[in-house]
């Protein structure tokens, strides 16, 4: 399988942020990333809505704590527990009222200053269901039964427009999944209210 590091970059600046709190990974599939965060250092609490993955990370990273739970039901961890998120292709299941709605909750567990880590579904994604998909609202679809989601620019800027400090935002294509895949990997701060950061 082809290697997907995208986290490398950000390993020292995730450590720093974290400030000694817990990395809470949302969707962490078979434990790829979980494996390279915990391999840094990194305290993990991580879940998955798929019992088999779940099963796969916690044999793979016994060091985390891995659960099997939707994105949409209570976070493990409470309001600023998290001293980063990382979300890589999870949080694209859902209508842009929800969706927002999980953005908002991410603010929260973080705490201030926090980091978020995210990869987000691209409209250019068109091997994954960006085209051709009867659709449900603008950019969201039916692929085979599931519903999913496709980020073009405007759409991030809308979802992160209160509350966060843009770090990153680049346009990537990843092999991992056999056929190319189009994505953005999106890296933030948990800002203040003024635009400020809260913690420095």
């Amino acid at each position: 399988m082809p290697t997907d590091d995208w986290l490398d970059p950000w390993l020292p600046e995730l450590a720093a942020r974290a400030a000694g709190l817990p990395v809470l990974e949302i969707g962490c599939g078979s434990g790829d990333d979980t494996a390279t965060l915990t391999a840094a250092g990194l305290t993990v609490i991580a879940f998955d809505l798929s019992p088999e993955a779940v099963a796969a990370a916690r044999a793979r990273v016994p060091q985390a704590a891995i659960g099997c739970q939707d994105v949409r039901d209570p976070f493990p961890l409470g309001p600023g527990a998290a001293g980063a998120v990382v979300a890589s292709l999870s949080l694209h299941y859902f209508a842009w009222d929800e969706t927002m709605a999980l953005a908002e909750r991410i603010h929260a567990v973080l705490r201030p200053g926090g980091l978020l880590l995210c990869r987000l579904n691209s409209t250019e994604d068109t091997h994954f269901g960006a085209r051709g998909h009867p659709p449900i609202e603008d950019n969201f679809y039916d692929v085979n039964g599931e519903p999913k989601r496709f980020f073009d620019a405007a759409a991030i800027d809308r979802l992160f427009a209160t509350g966060w400090q843009r770090l990153s935002t680049r346009h990537a294509v990843t092999g991992k999944y056999g056929l190319p895949k189009s994505l953005w990997e999106v890296v933030l701060l948990r800002v203040d209210g003024d635009g400020g950061e809260a913690v420095p």
